[in-house]
Order: C-alpha cells, then structure tokens, then sequence
C-alpha cells in the first residue's frame, strides 16, 4: 500500500514541477557554457550540475510556486493539474515548493559564489512573481520582466560563471540581458493561453490589459529588437558569419510573425513550436561566436 501511495504521489509531483518548461533555461545554461569558451569535459560535473540546477531544480521551483498560489485561477483554466484537482492533497503542493527551493540553494551553493547568488536571485523573483504581496505576474509588464530573467539571463549567466568559476565576461551579460528582454515577448505569447481564467481572477497579463492584437504586434516588437542590437554587436565584435545567421533567423521570424498577427490569440501556441525555436537557436549561434572570440 505504501508502495502505491508512493506512485500516486510522485506521479503529480513530477507534473506539478512541469517537466517541459525546464528547456529554456537548460538551453541558456547552454549557449552560458558555450559562451564561456572553456572546456565542458573539463569542468563535466560541474555542467551536468548545472543543467540539473537550472532546469528541474529552479525551473521547477518556479513551476511548483506558481501551481500553488495559481491553484483558483488553474481551477479555471486547468483543473486536471495536480493542484486542483486533488491528486496533491492539503499543502503538498507548498510542502514541494519549500523543499525544492532549500534543495536549489544547496547545489547552487556547491558550484560557486556567483552561481549561488544568480540562484537566490531567480529563486527570489520565482516566489515574488506568483506569492503575496508581490504577485508580480498579476501585472503583464512586472511578471514577464521577472520570467523572463529567470528562463533566459540568469541561466546564461550561471553557465559561464559554473565555466569560468568566477563573473563572466562583460560580453556574456550583454548577450544575455538582450536575450532576457526579448523574452519578455516570449512570456505575453504564452499568456495567451489563460487570457479568460487571468480575466476572472484580476490578473492584468499583456493580453488582458491591451487585448489580443495589440498585445501581439507588442510581443513581436519586443522579440525583434534585442535580436538586432545582437546583430550589430556581433557585427562591432568582428563576428559577421554569426550576424548573417542571425539575421537569416530574424528574417524569417518576421514572415512568421506576419501570419501570427493575422490572428495573434489563436496562433501564439504555433508560433511559441516555430518563431521561438528560431529565436533560441540564435541564441547558441551568439554563444558560439563568443566561444569562438574567447580561443582567439
């Protein structure tokens, strides 16, 4: 019986922690160990400790912190989710979110100093975008500043500094706060999905404030133009075959992004499977220009 009750409580556990939301930030820890221009064979361990931290451990923090204090609103949008549902009874959910969080901290702590604070720092904005007072998903332009971050920059960042075990290169933050602020686009096309249940609930996402179309040429704008100013720095840094790939990327993210604005409410989960893997794959292209800058 012990072994049953076991099953029907990991079962939950794992989808409360929502395994495929953990690849961006794992890819940007990614491009942050491409970008470092170190050797990953060396410091192995370290990378799959890494990987680890930035996707199941604080990804999935700020999975199971939202799941908890968005349990009303998922009661609308998804009630089958672990949460609501009832599959994780009494405080479980919140039992999670704390362990999860204290677990992060640890491994974190193990791979350096700068890592350790780049984690608190995610794991302080992961509580503050879903947890009273803060709530800061409640406002589209805060909640997706502070997602954002999460998924993008700050793994960036901690995958050069896991690399380099110290605070990368100028260069690493410039790309990866660019990157962070396109994403920001990213996180109002995905708010599209519970745009009724965010309606209800008094939760002011993007697409609640400005409506479907203007949130979408938004969303657009926002994703382009750090993908420029990549582009032209790139180009500054003496990286042209990295600007020409990019922008090929960009351009073509652009004619998706005509057929997207057609209809932005319907075609925003089609364009998160094709603009936005157009989008992180010009993210690694920057990494490796930065690698390759580095062995020079």
């Amino acid at each position: 019986m012990d072994l049953v009750k076991a099953r029907t409580t990991i079962a939950p556990a794992l989808e409360l922690l929502k395994p495929i939301t953990w690849f961006p930030p794992m890819w940007a820890f990614g491009c942050g160990v491409v970008s470092s221009g170190q050797s990953v064979i060396d410091n192995f361990g370290f990378v799959v400790a890494g990987i680890a931290l930035a996707g199941p451990l604080v990804c999935g923090t700020s999975q199971a912190v939202n799941d908890w204090f968005d349990r009303h609103v998922d009661a609308i949008n998804e009630p089958n989710r672990p949460i609501p549902s009832g599959r994780l009874p009494g405080q479980t959910g919140l039992y999670i979110a704390i362990g999860w969080t204290a677990l992060s901290a640890l491994v974190a702590l193990y791979l350096g100093t700068v890592v350790f604070v780049a984690a608190l720092v995610g794991l302080a904005l992961a509580w503050a975008y879903s947890a009273p007072p803060w709530r800061l998903k409640e406002n589209g332009w805060h909640g997706n500043l502070a997602c954002a971050a999460c998924y993008e920059g700050l793994p960036w960042i901690t995958g050069a500094a896991v690399m380099t075990g110290g605070l990368p290169d100028w260069k690493v933050f410039v790309l990866a706060a660019l990157y962070s602020a396109g994403a920001h686009g990213i996180m109002t096309l995905n708010d599209f999905k519970s745009v009724e249940g965010d309606r209800q609930m008094g939760v002011n996402s993007l697409p609640v404030l400005l409506g479907p179309d203007k949130a979408g040429v938004l969303a657009c704008k926002v994703m382009a133009a750090p993908q420029v100013a990549v582009i032209l720095l790139l180009l500054l840094w003496g990286h042209s075959t990295a600007a020409a790939i990019i922008t090929l990327l960009l351009a073509i993210q652009g004619v998706l992004m005509v057929k997207l604005l057609k209809r932005p409410a319907e075609l925003a989960p089609w364009y998160n499977a094709t603009g936005i893997t157009l989008y992180v794959l010009g993210m690694m292209v920057s990494a490796i220009a930065l690698n390759a800058g580095v062995a020079r």
